[in-house]
């Protein structure tokens, strides 16, 4: 019997409507298949996420110990696989089998219980997030993945009526993060990104202390991918009682010379995060933009991220 988490039902609900709910109606069935399928057995209760359920399961014919993920395959989860498959381990976790009909994924066994965000020491948190990351977008996109290029024209299109529906110094940010988009998106770049490295989607591991999971793949500008850093973990150890702007550049600081980046480009494609989430926010009804990132995004156009 596959206990399936109520809070993923209803975030599936939420999200994605009715296709959601016939995805969260046939999990049972799907866990079936595949724990059949590739010889399963789960060691243990499901896990989830908003978009997905994982099992821990160990691998009958090895004892291999790993974690069988089902989800609904999206615009979001599209290219997962292949990139843990082009990143093959190297900073990530590794992909052990996958059926591309469903998204289905048999992945390398983590330690679930010991997210990044849980170290206890931020600045060591930031240190770790962008080793990993430098790692990561080291390596080329594969062709056909969705790009920055196409994203950052439809938010610049977007900000006019999105900056409408805002307060005043709200719309001039998201008018601010726009300008600086325009500026750099005829170079969108050509890595292969993580677009979702946070630090509770870093786990301690066996083979190496740290990987990344849970890629949302796209190829682009790493600069792109330097906001969850800057969000996350405020207030904790070093950065205790510290001025967020202070925190906020000491990091950007950090992040762009690990992974050797220009920083006037950084600066743009991070604003362009920031305008990002900006525009999904508005588009969710929210009156105004998230506060911590307005103070991120004025501390670096303010500071030159220095």
């Amino acid at each position: 019997m596959i206990e399936i988490p109520a809070e993923l039902a209803v975030s599936q609900a939420k999200y994605n409507g009715e296709a959601g709910r016939a995805f969260v109606a046939a999990l049972p069935g799907r866990a079936r298949e595949f724990l059949d399928r590739w010889g399963l057995r789960v060691t243990g209760p499901s896990m989830y996420g908003v978009a997905s359920l994982v099992l821990p399961v160990i691998r009958s014919a090895d004892a291999t110990r790993a974690a069988l993920k089902m989800q609904l395959l999206d615009e979001e989860s599209a290219g997962e696989a292949e990139a843990l498959r082009i990143w093959d381990g190297a900073g990530a976790v590794r992909l052990l089998a996958e059926d591309a009909g469903t998204g289905t994924m048999l992945l390398e066994r983590l330690d679930e219980g010991r997210h990044l965000s849980t170290l206890g020491d931020a600045r060591e948190s930031v240190r770790i997030l962008a080793e990993l990351l430098a790692r990561l977008v080291a390596v080329p996109a594969p062709e056909g993945l969705r790009g920055l290029g196409e994203i950052a024209a439809r938010m610049v299109a977007d900000t006019p009526d999105a900056a409408a529906r805002l307060g005043a110094e709200d719309a001039a940010l998201l008018r601010d993060c726009a300008a600086a988009v325009r500026e750099v998106m005829g170079e969108p770049g050509d890595r292969l990104l993580h677009w979702d490295l946070h630090y509770d989607n870093i786990l301690a591991a066996d083979r190496e202390p740290w990987l990344a999971i849970d890629p949302k793949p796209l190829a682009g500008d790493p600069g792109f991918d330097l906001l969850p850093a800057l969000t996350d973990l405020w207030g904790e150890d070093a950065d205790e009682g510290a001025d967020p702007a202070v925190v906020t550049r000491w990091r950007f600081d950090l992040l762009t010379e690990r992974l050797g980046l220009d920083r006037e480009r950084a600066l743009a494609w991070t604003l362009g995060r920031v305008l990002q989430n900006g525009l999904w926010d508005v588009e969710d009804g929210e009156p105004a933009l998230d506060p911590d990132q307005v103070v991120i995004a004025r501390s670096l156009m303010t500071g030159g991220g220095r």
